[in-house]
């Protein structure tokens, strides 16, 4: 018997409710659409219109849901091994995978029709990207190479180019730099993770880096490697002519800051280090965005 199409759980609607929104990943999804604000905001060179930003970050949100929930649908049977993922709606029965198919289909659906229709074609078509390289690409590749985690970088730098393109309806060389950004951030932040459950996805069979490579040099390699090419590119709004001083001098000490922690996390290699690796990349990257918003020129 397929051990992730097990049978619903008796529970109660709120219970119902509560483990569909939980397939949404809306922690996740609440970071997504700060920096896609943040990207519409630093892209808007006219009157700001809170109308197409109010359609932007609702086409964008639906987006970020219908794709973590297709995500969750694909992963069921490698959820169900892991001690951190075991909880989750799918492999404890109280959503069938038909129901998770069905309803993030459905939120992907409405994403690309509303930022189509109520935001621009271009947008759209960058929001098809993130449904075809995180959905259909990474997260089958998972099982099957390491490099996944470069594919799916690519789809999760997406937020703040949709957000500039909701807002510019063109792609310029700010959009650019801020994708690139981000590209760069999600190596040390993901193999942080990796390196935290390592045992975990080896169980699961997930090829991520520590998995193939148990010794952890080239993953502690590559967390050095990415921050020290992401500080440079974190500092080009400034350069490129769209923040001011107080943002280059901000990027400046936070990204020493972030770099200092990848060389301790890359020399300790223990999960203790990784953890806080982690947490360094999850309160470097808003504040970043925040101050970008502020000091915007």
């Amino acid at each position: 018997m397929d051990s992730a199409a097990v049978q619903i759980t008796t529970i109660s609607s709120r219970e119902r409710i509560a483990a569909f929104v939980e397939l949404t990943k809306p922690r996740i999804a609440f970071m997504l659409l700060l920096t896609s604000a943040a990207g519409f905001y630093l892209g808007n060179r006219g009157s700001f219109d809170l109308v197409l930003f109010t359609n932007s970050m609702i086409g964008i949100v639906l987006l970020a849901f219908g794709v973590a929930t297709l995500n969750q649908w694909l992963e069921r049977r490698t959820d169900v091994l892991m001690d951190r993922t075991a909880t989750r709606p799918l492999p404890t029965g109280k959503v069938t995978p038909l129901e998770a198919l069905i309803f993030g289909s459905i939120l992907c659906l409405s994403a690309e029709i509303y930022l189509y229709f109520l935001v621009n074609p271009l947008t759209a078509a960058l929001g098809l990207s993130v449904i075809v390289g995180y959905v259909l690409l990474y997260t089958p590749l998972k099982t099957r190479t390491s490099a996944s985690t470069a594919i799916g970088a690519i789809p999760g730098a997406m937020p703040p180019l949709m957000g500039w393109t909701a807002s510019a309806n063109e792609i310029t060389l700010g959009a650019w730099a801020l994708f690139a950004f981000l590209f760069l951030w999600q190596f040390p932040h993901f193999l942080a993770i990796a390196w935290m459950y390592k045992d975990q996805y080896a169980k699961a069979g997930i090829l991520m880096l520590p998995v193939v490579e148990p010794s952890g040099r080239i993953t502690a390699r590559q967390i050095v490697l990415f921050t020290i090419m992401m500080v440079p590119v974190s500092l080009a709004p400034f350069f490129l002519g769209f923040a001011g001083w107080i943002f280059l001098a901000a990027a400046t000490i936070l990204g020493i800051w972030f770099l200092i922690e990848s060389v301790r996390a890359a020399r300790s290699k223990t999960p203790e280090m990784a953890r806080r690796l982690l947490l360094v990349s999850v309160l470097y990257l808003p504040i970043l965005f925040a101050i970008l918003v502020l000091d915007k020129r």
